[in-house]
């Protein structure tokens, strides 16, 4: 887990779903569906626009809330986004947790913050879910009777 309570986001005047045209969601709900394509693992990507509770409690209450506890080897990875809260979190299950460090998830936040600097969203989630995609893969390998146990859209709050 890791959250980051400073990140350069523009302010929202709109919904987190304006944030992002039809065309660059698909890209992102894309890259969950390529990275899920060799892990048994799942990834989800949340975003709102305010964070009224500590930036890792709401994450966590989402991570529940999105049931990503509910995999069979409790190993899903929640990217959570507060647009103008500007506020984010990365939530792992326990397995991930367990076998990921620390810097993976600072790489991560990091990787995310660097790109939404230049305000590139898209291509910062895209490339924050594929590196999650590997990690997973390389703990969680694909297994022959693998279901996608959680929807790969990205969810949408206030």
């Amino acid at each position: 887990m890791f959250s980051l309570n400073t990140l350069p986001l523009k302010k929202m005047q709109t919904t987190p779903q304006q944030l992002f045209t039809a065309a660059q969601q698909q890209t992102i709900v894309n890259a969950i569906k390529n990275a899920e394509l060799g892990t048994s693992g799942e990834i989800r990507v949340h975003i709102e626009n305010t964070c009224a509770l500590p930036v890792m409690e709401r994450a966590i209450e989402m991570f529940y809330s999105l049931k990503m506890d509910n995999t069979e080897l409790n190993n899903g990875v929640l990217v959570y986004v507060a647009i103008d809260a500007k506020k984010m979190a990365v939530v792992g299950g326990e397995s991930i947790n367990i076998k990921v460090g620390q810097d993976f998830w600072n790489d991560v936040i990091a990787q995310l913050r660097s790109s939404f600097a230049q305000l590139n969203y898209t291509q910062g989630l895209t490339d924050a879910v594929t590196e999650i995609g590997k990690k997973l893969s390389h703990y969680f390998p694909i297994q022959n009777n693998d279901t996608n146990e959680l929807t790969n859209d990205i969810s949408f709050g206030e």
